[in-house]
């Protein structure tokens, strides 16, 4: 799909002049993740860019590992949530676009704050039980890095949603093997994450997420698994830093910001597709 693929560049420059006018955020992850983000604001979820926060009557989205921020802002403003201008105030003062995603400054498309670690999977979890009390049909999808699995609570969650079958939730793991403090393997080995799932009574799929065409038919079949008793966990393989040659793959690149040479390199590989903000 062209045209996607063209969304997904351009959300990349918009993460790395965003990061790099603050001289502030997480670029990695959310260059890894844009392909995702795309197919799923772009193709897979029925959303209403009219935002209610009760989220009825349409699918719902939450970010788990909310510092990857800039990659959803962008994503939200490309797909009508708020004007794409305003991705200008990212991390200033008195912006609505804080490094990490929060609701009470009301941006349209976030429903919860997502800067501490781990908490992402029970959220949506509550608000998968509470589409099947209101008789929703609709799906909730979530996003969760590898690194932040070393949090206890996600497994839980995951103990939780296979016990009550909450099966119209579909989870995606970022798994790109880095994280702050370095290769995840170093960090704290997190073994085979497929494997874990499943014995915890998920249904497993996995994707190269830096696909997109694979990323929309993997999400498309995790979408016909639903209702079948089980929740569903993606295990989307990412390059960090993808779409940036110099970024691509170092855990540097989880939290700092490019110098203006680096910018433009950066923005020397990913042309406008779509206009600047």
């Amino acid at each position: 799909m062209p045209e996607l693929k063209a969304v997904a560049t351009q959300i990349r420059r918009d993460i790395v002049r965003m990061v790099h006018a603050c001289q502030s955020g997480h670029p990695g992850g959310s260059l890894g993740c844009a392909d995702f983000f795309t197919a799923l604001y772009f193709d897979i979820m029925k959303h209403n860019p009219d935002f209610h926060m009760d989220g009825k009557g349409e699918d719902l989205f939450f970010l788990s590992n909310g510092h990857i921020s800039p990659v959803f802002y962008a994503t939200l403003a490309r797909s009508g949530y708020f004007p794409i201008e305003e991705l200008n105030t990212f991390r200033k003062l008195n912006s609505r676009l804080q490094g990490h995603p929060a609701t009470h400054e009301h941006l349209p498309g976030i429903r919860v704050a997502s800067g501490s670690l781990g908490q992402g999977m029970s959220v949506a979890i509550g608000a998968a039980l509470a589409k099947k009390l209101n008789g929703d049909g609709h799906q909730v999808f979530s996003l969760h890095g590898d690194g932040e699995l070393d949090e206890g609570q996600n497994w839980e969650a995951a103990m939780f949603a296979a016990h009550h079958k909450v099966d119209n939730l579909i989870s995606t793991i970022d798994w790109n093997g880095q994280q702050i403090d370095g290769p995840t393997k170093q960090v704290m080995s997190l073994g085979d994450i497929a494997k874990k799932f499943e014995a915890f009574g998920w249904t497993i799929l996995q994707m190269n997420g830096n696909d997109i065409d694979e990323v929309i038919a993997t999400l498309n079949k995790a979408k016909t698994m639903t209702g079948q008793g089980k929740p569903i966990a993606i295990m989307m393989h990412t390059i960090m830093g993808k779409g940036v040659d110099f970024m691509e793959g170092h855990h540097e690149w989880h939290g700092i910001a490019p110098n203006d040479d680096q910018l433009q390199k950066a923005l020397a590989q990913l042309p406008e597709t779509l206009g600047d903000y």
